[in-house]
């Protein structure tokens, strides 16, 4: 069968403040006349073969009194394909997908250190892993199933006209946002089902003006690996932000829209620090500003249960998750936890797409560590093997210390001097950032050329031993270009430790 359903995902950042919404792959409807917006919705998405099983968390601004969310799917799901989950999955790999920032100091330009030549510790290619009522009739309208699960009154229809569809819905009591009528129509017309999810009011917890509702999951057969964006559009409140989350053996891009991957792994001021949503936030929009149209790549990472990611955020999946998105139905490898996360991140109005979202097998690609060699730091992505790409930046503090030695050896990179642990800081909820407030330019240090942006000049800097700009767009330290160092993901004591491996490493 060769239709379409959804496979959004969680949007994340750090100040729920300005106006902007995630998107969401149905929309909502309503028994009364006041508007609803979707502002927050989490879809991850498990494929393997024709077997989909997609979890969905959503978070909207409107009245309860006889709400109901409308998705299109390929078939007639019955109860025991849907069941509600724990919203903690959800945080979970949206922390392991998020951009994150990480910080490192210069060690002692004067500690012995291991000669350049013959050390290749650090220098892996990627890390090391191991293993009413209306007529029915009438309106051409077909209940086709009916159950609940938990505070959730399900429905399935088919439709054979989508005014009749609309028509029966606000026979019944709902009313469709305005002008949906059209997005309802490719649906109808390509046969796509439609599951309508009604909430008990009683059931639901508010938390502020938002009603937080349990994750439903369900799983269906598809050929075709669609998400129906125009949909959700009806419910549009200005830009809406979507990010795909995909657990599979391989990495996804689209098919029918530019695929780019945000730029990744340079340095960024300190003020970043306390401004990280915004920096990304802004960075993705200038992003998008030089590839209209363009679905961004965020993250494509190949994780088991004994190595998840380099380095990790403070929050990570548990090894049960992926059972829980659907390693019970679709069983083997990615039932146990061995899948590539990839993360797609789109922005659009209600009148920039014009299709539906349609997935593709794309090619393994690596990027964003701290992985060194003679031209300096890696940028970019780059054909690989397995699947090691992330948005991930650094705020770097140079040695501020008496240099006694007669050779002192600079860009040595490690933890804190009082040998603190440094978790990363990951940019959670961007759609709701502040947008124009930070100057993009002003806080990056090299000029970003994978999209023809150039950041604002600083001045030389003068001082004994201080360093200058190399041309990898990292700071060259004096004397050369060596450098070592290592992920402070997975930090601890005075030098850090690396995944059990040595105390430093060495980045040439």
């Amino acid at each position: 069968m060769r239709l379409g359903i959804t496979l959004g995902a969680t949007a994340i950042a750090l100040a729920a403040v300005a106006p902007a919404a995630d998107a969401f792959c149905g929309f909502y409807i309503n028994g009364s006349d006041q508007k609803m917006f979707n502002d927050a919705t989490q879809v991850v998405l498990m494929r393997q073969g024709t077997r989909t099983v997609l979890s969905m968390q959503n978070d909207f601004r409107g009245p309860l009194s006889d709400f109901a969310m409308v998705v299109p799917v390929p078939v007639v799901l019955k109860e025991a394909d849907v069941k509600t989950l724990d919203k903690g999955v959800f945080d979970r790999i949206d922390a392991l997908g998020s951009p994150r920032l990480v910080e490192y100091w210069e060690q002692d330009p004067c500690m012995p250190r291991y000669d350049a030549e013959r050390d290749t510790i650090g220098r892996a290619s990627k890390p090391t892993a191991t293993p009413r009522s209306s007529d029915a009739k009438q309106d051409g309208v077909k209940i086709e199933a009916s159950f609940s699960v938990g505070e959730y009154k399900i429905l399935i229809l088919s439709a054979t006209d989508s005014s009749g569809l609309g028509r029966w819905l606000a026979g019944n009591g709902y009313k469709i946002p305005p002008g949906a009528e059209p997005y309802l129509r490719p649906y109808v017309e390509s046969g796509s089902k439609f599951f309508v999810a009604k909430v008990d009011p009683k059931k639901v917890k508010m938390v502020g003006n938002r009603a937080a509702l349990s994750p439903l999951r369900f799983n269906y057969d598809s050929d075709e690996f669609a998400l129906p964006i125009r949909l959700g559009m009806a419910n549009a409140d200005g830009k809406q932000d979507l990010i795909v989350n995909i657990l599979a053996d391989k990495r996804y891009e689209v098919a029918n829209y530019k695929n780019v991957v945000i730029p990744t792994n340079f340095d960024v001021k300190n003020d970043v620090r306390t401004r990280f949503g915004e920096f990304y936030a802004a960075l993705f929009d200038k992003t998008v500003e030089a590839n209209p149209g363009a679905v961004v790549t965020e993250y494509a990472w190949t994780t088991n249960p004994s190595f998840k990611c380099d380095p990790c955020p403070p929050q990570v999946p548990a090894d049960a998750d992926a059972m829980t998105l659907g390693g019970d139905v679709v069983g083997g490898r990615l039932g146990q936890g061995y899948y590539v996360l990839t993360r797609l991140h789109a922005r659009y109005g209600k009148g920039d797409m014009k299709d539906d979202l349609r997935f593709k097998e794309a090619k393994a690609i690596t990027g964003g560590r701290e992985t060194w060699s003679k031209q300096g730091l890696e940028y970019g992505a780059q054909p690989s093997s397995e699947n090691y790409f992330q948005a991930r930046y650094a705020i770097r503090h140079w040695w501020t210390g008496a240099i006694n030695c007669p050779n002192p050896n600079r860009g040595v990179w490690g933890g804190p001097p009082d040998g603190r642990y440094q978790a990363p800081i990951a940019a959670s909820k961007v759609a709701f950032a502040p947008r124009g407030k930070l100057e993009l330019a002003s806080v990056i240090k090299r000029d970003l050329w994978e999209i023809n942006y150039k950041r604002t000049p600083t001045p030389t800097p003068g001082s004994r031993g201080a360093p200058t700009p190399g041309p990898n767009g990292f700071a060259k330290p004096p004397g050369g270009n060596k450098a070592m160092g290592f992920g402070l993901g997975v930090l601890g004591g005075a030098l850090g430790i690396f995944l059990g491996r040595l105390t430093a490493r060495r980045r040439k």
